[in-house]
């Protein structure tokens, strides 16, 4: 399987077709990150505005190297037990009244109290065993033979402690369970941890990533990601459209366009069967790509000149 891996992350040059036939535009900077980052062994923190793509970035990789993948949405009040493991209370609840009907014969033969205790202190440790353990995204990111695609979401969401509790999983790909000792990761994970930059991050958990940037595309780019994601557009719309939302990205708006919207205006597009971005189709769609009233209303004001400007530049 390992071998196999190698021989996707072969080069940089592969990964940008790899990606591309999985949907997934790459850029030289995406494209290396994500070979440097594969044969060092390294987690990557992918940061960015929302939208650009940094979920679908891990979802691809687990395509494209045809391994799970395995998601760990994070959120303010995470813990381990929401995020590791847990106990199987029920199943241990069963077992210990299984234990209580066998009592007698388990006991049959000792001859005092402490032989008694002796002899129960015998099955502590199967109700503390990975027979009872619940395996959740991080525990079964690393207990998986051939390897996973591990992807921590909106890592700055969750709280500074569950952070330093993933710095020995990112440094050792292991973990420590109190009752049972330490797991090591049967295959390591390709770790994607991404980050909409709601707080700062730690150093100490920037020191064991590589880290990557992903900005709004710049046209070019975003053409290509729309030709590639929503086939069925003209070229010559494609080209009105991405003037249009590079324009609409310069104004101060409360929240810019990311691609994802482009690509979400690029199907209402089709799916209305439009030839050109003329004005009245772009103001009954503003909300397509827009979320906010007050940013609706801006882009209004300056919708003659930007949809002229997209014209034209087409």
């Amino acid at each position: 399987m390992k071998h196999h891996r190698d021989q996707h992350f072969a080069s940089i040059e592969d990964i940008q077709h790899g990606f591309e036939e999985a949907g997934y535009i790459c850029s030289q900077q995406i494209a290396t990150t994500l070979f440097l980052a594969y044969h060092l062994g390294k987690p990557i923190l992918v940061e960015g505005p929302a939208g650009v793509g940094k979920t679908e970035l891990a979802k691809t990789a687990a395509t494209y190297l045809r391994i799970p993948l395995i998601r760990l949405q994070c959120y303010e009040g995470l813990d381990e037990s929401k995020a590791l493991y847990e106990w199987k209370y029920g199943k241990q609840l069963l077992y210990t009244q299984i234990l209580k009907d066998k009592l007698n014969e388990f006991l049959e033969g000792a001859e005092s109290l402490d032989a008694s205790i002796s002899r129960l202190h015998q099955y502590d440790d199967i109700f503390f065993s990975l027979h009872f353990l619940e395996p959740r995204p991080l525990l079964s990111a690393l207990q998986r033979e051939g390897g996973t695609v591990l992807l921590v979401d909106e890592v700055d969401k969750s709280d500074q402690e569950f952070e330093a509790f993933l710095l020995e999983i990112l440094s050792d790909f292991q973990v420590s369970v109190p009752e049972i000792g330490t797991i090591r990761a049967i295959s390591k994970p390709f770790v994607l941890l991404t980050s909409n930059n709601t707080r700062e991050m730690s150093e100490a958990l920037k020191r064991r990533c590589l880290h990557l940037f992903i900005p709004f595309p710049e046209p070019k780019l975003e053409r290509e990601i729309i030709r590639v994601r929503v086939p069925d557009l003209s070229e010559n719309l494609r080209g009105q459209l991405v003037s249009f939302i590079q324009q609409v990205r310069k104004l101060d708006l409360k929240k810019p366009p990311s691609i994802s919207e482009t690509i979400d205006w690029a199907r209402v597009l089709v799916l209305l069967h439009a030839s050109s971005l003329n004005p009245d189709l772009v103001r009954d769609t503003l909300n397509t790509f827009l979320k906010f009233e007050e940013d609706i209303e801006i882009v209004q004001e300056h919708l003659y000149d930007i949809a002229g400007k997209a014209l034209r530049e087409a």
